[in-house]
């Protein structure tokens, strides 16, 4: 048995996690897991705003493009390529011999992956309790608070604001205030 390499599978955008699916369970439907040992979707998390709200999300890095980690040989490539979704391997030529990925590109795509995967997770708190700051975005646009309590698992602060001479406290997330 020949070793495995690393190639690029060109699939339907926005279809790759089915994709990943398929070839999964096709192979272990055949019993021909030793041959594809790892299907990857490089993911980036990002933060989308949605209602005000900050919302992580991860989408694909390469849209459209799998990393396979295979051994290509008999009928392998001929069942990965009529996979629901799939397009091509790539190669030089259209319909050529599908190209291995370089050893420094695959440590590139893994290690891309770490950083990616880290990314989003800890957003750092630019805050502190007894600080003022300035709502703006929201009803309360234009006034000023005070923080008095950092909720860090939702990401959001109580500030304490002046509205018609009382203190009204209020949660608000980070992109809603500014430093005064």
């Amino acid at each position: 048995m020949s070793e495995l390499k690393w190639y690029v599978l060109k699939a339907i955008s926005g279809q790759e996690n089915k994709v990943k699916n398929y070839i999964e369970n096709e192979m272990r439907r055949l019993n021909m897991e030793s041959y594809v040992t790892q299907v990857v979707i490089p993911m980036e998390k990002v933060i989308q705003i949605r209602n005000g709200k900050k919302v992580p999300k991860e989408r694909p890095y390469y849209p459209g493009y799998l990393m396979v980690e295979a051994n290509l040989i008999g009928e392998v490539p001929h069942i990965i390529k009529n996979i629901p979704g799939v397009i091509s391997f790539l190669s030089l030529t259209k319909g050529g011999d599908p190209v291995p990925m370089r050893k420094s590109e695959v440590n590139r795509m893994l290690g891309k992956m770490d950083e990616l995967s880290e990314f989003a997770t800890d957003v750092e708190i630019p805050f502190v309790v007894g600080e003022s700051v300035k709502v703006i975005d929201g009803p309360f646009n234009g006034f000023n608070g005070t923080i008095e309590k950092i909720l860090e698992d939702k990401k959001k602060l109580e500030v304490s604001v002046m509205i018609f001479g009382r203190k009204t406290p209020m949660e608000l997330n980070f992109m809603q205030v500014e430093k005064v």
